[in-house]
């Protein structure tokens, strides 16, 4: 079972992949990146995507509690130029972690990251 630094190793070879990251978004904590900086780098976009985290977790409309887990799978934000993937991660432990991945629109495909994205997320192991 492959750890977070393989993952994000893993993820770079998505096509269109620019750059990933793996946050804890309950704190806003970078656990390990990859590849280009978004914007203002890495600890900005773990930074951001906490904040896109916790605003979808925080609504009723998407999160009606089912188990004590957080039932969204994916938010996708797609942009001028480029795509943003952040997917919750289901751990064995109480934690609160997303895989993030940014993508140039022209060169990936959404669907093909997405499905991707999934599989590396199921094999990760964070301990």
């Amino acid at each position: 079972m492959p750890g977070i630094d393989e993952c994000l190793s893993e993820a770079l070879a998505i096509p269109g992949v620019l750059g990933a990251s793996v946050v804890d978004w309950s704190s806003g904590l970078l656990l390990g990146a990859v590849g280009q900086e978004p914007g203002h780098g890495h600890e900005a976009a773990a930074a951001d995507t906490t904040e896109a985290a916790r605003a979808v977790v925080e609504s009723g409309t998407f999160t009606a509690k089912e188990s004590g887990r957080v039932p969204v799978e994916d938010i996708i934000i797609t942009a001028a130029g480029s795509y943003h993937l952040i997917r919750f991660l289901d751990t064995s432990f109480d934690s609160d972690v997303v895989f993030y991945l940014w993508l140039d629109r022209s060169m990936a495909n959404l669907a093909v990251a997405r499905l991707g994205l999934q599989s590396i997320a199921e094999r990760l192991v964070l301990v």
